[in-house]
């Protein structure tokens, strides 16, 4: 995979050798402080415990989806191949798992931001070291090693696949990452659903639709390739999972919780209901259109760096739940748009994600969401009203008159 090389792969000049080391040392002490920083709150890792015990009913044959993990009872939530990929996390100890977690997570950080730079058409090696010094902080990372989640792995992959090449260009690995992810976990099958809008769009206006077609069914293929792969080995886990578990959003929390940063938790505390139900459909199907129709469109322009984004964002808006760790995209997001000449939206949405504001809100097992203040309201819809910000800031670029710009990595690259 060729985005997984060493970072100092970039072009490395006399003025670059003295400031990489620089920038490289504040990371080290940056993460090293982290890590400290989160032995000190003892975190507890648990979505990680919930991975290993799902791993460990895979190997005693257990019923998966009757599983209930840790204290705090958790039910499996992912597809039966994400159990699948869980079972080497039970031949570690506690402790040495959760120590190779965070290790592995702070890696994937940094490779996640050096496709999010490659995204946003930046090149210079010390940009690495120095976003992620920062991007370490920010909430929806904290968490992601706090919870000992996988969103930087699943967001790596599907930027590893729609970055290592223009825009579905000849490769036999176009999708690969794509469909794996979303085999893991659902919300990332809507890259694949703009890859195939924008081939049916391309070709009902007389273009060669098929670069993103053939990328979609590359997706596509992963995806049913791994989901078999799992019903070969867990029919009746899959069996389950696919007629009943998957259906039933119950199964990931409360809709109201302050950390559901989706548009159906907005809903569920600005009506004070846990189920906001038909309401949030409607405004989820619109958000949907909307955000792939602003997503294809700068595809379609050749400004993929904008169409990603839209694409994560719409995704994390119209998904039932997105919980405030599921929200690394906000790197490429905040990098798009300052290396777009949008500072003051960069700035100000670095802000909303490094201050977390979600958790400023009473919440808790009383369900004290439910009962939110209209400020409260407010601090606890910021996420969603970033993306919201993001979209019509990308609207706003993509109809903006003027030459077309090449598409994918074949962006003419940013001269820092």
């Amino acid at each position: 995979m060729s985005a997984f090389v060493t970072l100092s792969t970039f072009p490395v000049f006399p003025a670059a050798r003295r400031r990489v080391p620089v920038a490289a040392g504040a990371c080290l002490v940056s993460f090293t402080a982290f890590w400290l920083a989160q032995r000190a709150a003892d975190v507890s890792m648990i979505d990680l415990m919930v991975y290993r015990a799902e791993g460990a009913a895979v190997r005693a044959g257990g019923d998966l989806y009757a599983l209930r993990a840790t204290a705090a009872h958790l039910q499996p939530t992912y597809p039966p191949f994400a159990a699948l990929l869980f079972t080497p996390l039970t031949l570690p100890d506690t402790a040495t798992l959760r120590t190779l977690a965070t290790a592995g997570n702070l890696v994937l950080l940094l490779v996640f931001v050096r496709l999010s730079l490659r995204l946003a058409g930046r090149t210079r090696a010390e940009s690495v070291w120095w976003v992620a010094t920062a991007a370490v902080w920010c909430e929806p990372v904290w968490t992601t090693l706090r919870y000992g989640q996988v969103n930087l792995l699943l967001a790596t992959a599907v930027l590893w696949d729609l970055t290592r090449h223009a825009a579905g260009g000849r490769d036999r690995w176009a999708g690969t990452g794509l469909g794996l992810a979303a085999a893991v976990k659902l919300t990332p099958a809507l890259f694949a659903v703009f890859l195939l809008i924008t081939g049916l769009v391309a070709r009902l206006r007389g273009g060669d639709g098929e670069p993103w077609l053939r990328h979609a069914r590359g997706a596509a293929v992963a995806f049913a390739g791994a989901t078999l792969l799992a019903a070969a080995v867990l029919p009746h886990d899959s069996w389950r999972f696919w007629t009943d578990a998957v259906f039933r959003s119950d199964r990931v929390g409360h809709a109201e919780e302050a950390a559901n940063q989706a548009l159906r938790g907005v809903l569920a505390r600005l009506l004070h209901t846990p189920d906001p139900g038909t309401a949030w459909a409607a405004l989820a199907a619109v958000t949907a259109a909307a955000g792939l129709a602003v997503a294809v469109a700068a595809e379609l322009r050749g400004i993929r760096a904008w169409a990603v984004c839209c694409c994560a964002v719409t995704a994390l808006l119209v998904s039932p739940v997105s919980w405030t760790h599921h929200w690394v995209w906000c790197l490429p997001v905040v990098l798009v748009l300052w290396t777009r000449g949008r500072r003051a939206a960069a700035l100000g949405t670095a802000l909303v994600f490094c201050s977390y504001v979600p958790w400023w809100v009473p919440h808790g097992a009383a369900r004290p969401e439910l009962h939110q203040s209209g400020a409260q309201m407010t601090l606890s819809a910021l996420y969603a009203a970033a993306a919201g910000l993001f979209l019509a800031l990308a609207r706003a670029a993509t109809s903006l008159p003027g030459r077309r710009q090449e598409s994918g990595v074949r962006q003419a690259v940013t001269k820092e």
